[in-house]
């Protein structure tokens, strides 16, 4: 019950800060929507004054490269005559337009003529090829560009225009604004705004300490770009230190400004952007959030006084509640108790006279279950006897297969030689029938490796190059269309290596790994259109390893966990019982060697037999000449 109190306890004031927060949030929303909407009348105010004064100057440099006297001062610039005649006319001109300056350069970027020729800093005899107004302008362009003046110190907006005389730019005609009133109009400093160029960097500012500082920190190239045209000559561009909080639209978020050391000083604005087209300039209003947050905190404040109010009166209600359903309670359980007194004693006692029967069941039920598991023991000893007998006849058909379908072969090729009088050839074969004889009959007498562990043979080595070719002869007819490759590396002398194996069983292992590998290439749906075989033998000072990899499907991921069990077969029916394998791992294991399965990246399986190394001997156990079967 405390448990449940402290539950409605905690989910109750959950609920009621649940509350504030979307009280807070609400607010919060509805403040800056309707910040959003002043401040977005603001900014359109601020870019419609600052465009129209750029617009109104826009046309002042066209004009003034179509006029007389400054076509006759780029046909003559070493005229005194015409260059002060061009002077007094742009002099003229700018004190009626009230722009900051006027001046033709010609093509190789020095002022010719100036309206301050009368000044200190005047502008003709500088070089100004270098700035991108006149870069663009000599290229036929109109040319904007905002920056310090290099020779006055003072910043200004730059328009340019080519002077084009019969069809040539012979010059360039440049009218310098003054946009510092700008600056002036946002004089409110707690509503800052500001104009930055292409690349972020802010050139007009109603905060003076923002003005010549970037929104985000400056790439090298950038850089490297402002300080090749000294745009804003000895200014030296620092970032703002401006996060942004939270995107509204394209044209506004919400984000926070540090000032002061490390950043102390932090106040969160509306930002909202306006793009001024020609030029590549954006305009940023930041309408301060402070009046928000207070209205939102005001509001989450009343909205946790009417929440805490309403669970005062939730409380006072549920506690009268809470009195009369204890008091109805309480009656009902003093007329109830008796009642459930009586069905206890009752359910009581049927349980005990269930619990009686359950027990003699049981008693029957378990000396069934004893009679039960002596019979399946019995049987189990019986299908045990079985279960070995067709392992011994499985194996001797498997391991007979082989041997058999070789006598065939050689006593088919023996008629035909003998018919021909090739004597010495069917003299070969008949060795060879009576030598696959001895074999069948040491096989019918090793099968025991297959029912049970034998004791592991001892002294027996066999030669691996003569238990190849062996097997190539018996597997001749098979391999006729399948390229074998037989390799031992170049540090076993005279190609061949010894094992520490019987020479018989040697043979059984590479007759199933090759005859297996044959299947794999020429039968089934994926069988190689080139099928090959290859065989590499390598050695250490202790190991003999013997890889025979194909190029065919390789092996099944679901099959290779259980390739060398017993009658386990990837075969169609009929075509194989699953022994080979089985038994070639279980002859490697007996000479202390083992057998493993891999697939070969690109395609292809691949076995890998690992023997003991044993030292080359004269005349190994079980050794036999290679018949021949030319025919």
């Amino acid at each position: 019950m405390l448990i449940r109190r402290w539950l409605w306890i905690v989910a109750i004031l959950a609920a009621c800060v649940a509350f504030c927060l979307m009280t807070y949030s609400l607010s919060w929303q509805r403040g800056v929507a309707e910040l959003r909407v002043n401040a977005g009348a603001r900014v359109e105010r601020y870019a419609g004054s600052l465009k129209s004064t750029v617009d109104r100057y826009e046309f002042l440099p066209y004009l003034l490269s179509l006029h007389p006297f400054v076509h006759d001062l780029l046909a003559n610039p070493k005229d005194p005559a015409r260059v002060q005649r061009a002077n007094d006319y742009l002099f003229d001109v700018n004190q009626r337009a009230k722009a900051s300056a006027a001046y033709v350069i010609d093509a190789g970027g020095v002022a010719l003529a100036s309206s301050n020729w009368r000044e200190a800093a005047t502008f003709v005899g500088q070089e100004y090829r270098f700035r991108p107004y006149f870069i663009d302008a000599i290229k036929g362009a109109t040319g904007r560009f905002y920056g310090v003046g290099t020779t006055t110190g003072e910043p200004g907006y730059f328009v340019s225009q080519p002077i084009v005389v019969d069809g040539q730019i012979r010059g360039v005609v440049v009218v310098k604004l003054n946009l510092e009133w700008f600056q002036r109009a946002g004089a409110d400093a707690s509503e800052p705004v500001v104009v930055t160029d292409d690349h972020g960097v802010i050139f007009l500012s109603s905060e003076p300490r923002w003005q010549y500082r970037s929104l985000a920190p400056l790439p090298e190239d950038v850089r490297a770009a402002l300080e090749r045209t000294r745009q804003y000559y000895n200014q030296r561009i620092t970032p703002l230190s401006m996060t942004g909080d939270e995107a509204l639209d394209a044209d506004g978020d919400i984000v926070t400004i540090r000032e002061g050391r490390a950043g102390r000083d932090s106040r969160r604005f509306l930002a909202v952007r306006r793009k001024m087209g020609e030029p590549d300039w954006t305009l940023i209003y930041f309408a301060p959030l402070d009046q928000v947050v207070v209205n939102a905190r005001i509001a989450a404040v009343a909205a946790a006084c009417l929440a805490a109010f309403t669970c005062l009166l939730g409380v006072a209600w549920n506690q009268r509640r809470e009195r009369m359903a204890d008091m109805l309670r309480s009656r009902t359980l003093l007329q109830t108790a008796y009642a459930e007194l009586n069905e206890r004693v009752a359910e009581r006692t049927a349980d005990l006279q269930s619990a009686n029967a359950r027990l003699q069941t049981e008693v029957q039920e378990r000396a069934r279950t004893e009679h039960e598991l002596r019979e399946a023991q019995s049987e189990l000893v019986q299908a045990s006897k079985l279960v070995a007998l067709g392992q011994m006849a499985a194996g001797i058909t498997h391991e007979l297969n082989q041997p058999l379908s070789a006598l065939r072969s050689f006593s088919d090729n023996t008629r035909l030689l003998f018919d021909r009088g090739d004597h010495d050839a069917v003299r070969e074969n008949l060795e060879a029938i009576a030598s696959l004889t001895d074999r069948m009959g040491k096989i019918t007498g090793q099968l025991r490796l297959f029912a049970g562990k034998a004791r592991r043979s001892a002294g027996h080595t066999a030669s691996v190059r003569r238990a190849l070719d062996n097997t190539c002869t018996l597997l001749r007819a098979r391999l006729r269309d399948i390229a074998l490759v037989i390799d031992f590396a170049g540090d076993i002398p005279g190609a061949d290596v010894d094992v520490a194996c019987e020479s018989l069983r040697l043979e059984q292992i590479l007759i199933n790994l090759i005859g297996n590998a044959v299947d794999a290439v020429s039968n089934g749906p994926q069988r190689s259109a080139h099928p090959s075989i290859r065989v590499d033998v390598t050695a250490d000072d202790t190991w003999v390893r013997i890889r025979v990899g194909d190029n065919g499907p390789g092996i099944a991921d679901a099959h290779m966990a259980r390739l060398f069990e017993p009658f386990f077969s990837t075969k169609e029916g009929g075509q194989g019982m699953g022994l080979g394998l089985a038994i070639s791992s279980s002859i490697a294991q007996e000479h202390g060697g083992q057998l493993v399965a891999r697939n070969v990246p690109g395609g292809g399986a691949e076995f890998l037999l690992t023997l003991r190394r044993a030292a080359p001997c004269a005349s190994p156990s079980g050794s036999q000449a290679s018949p021949r079967n030319d025919v």
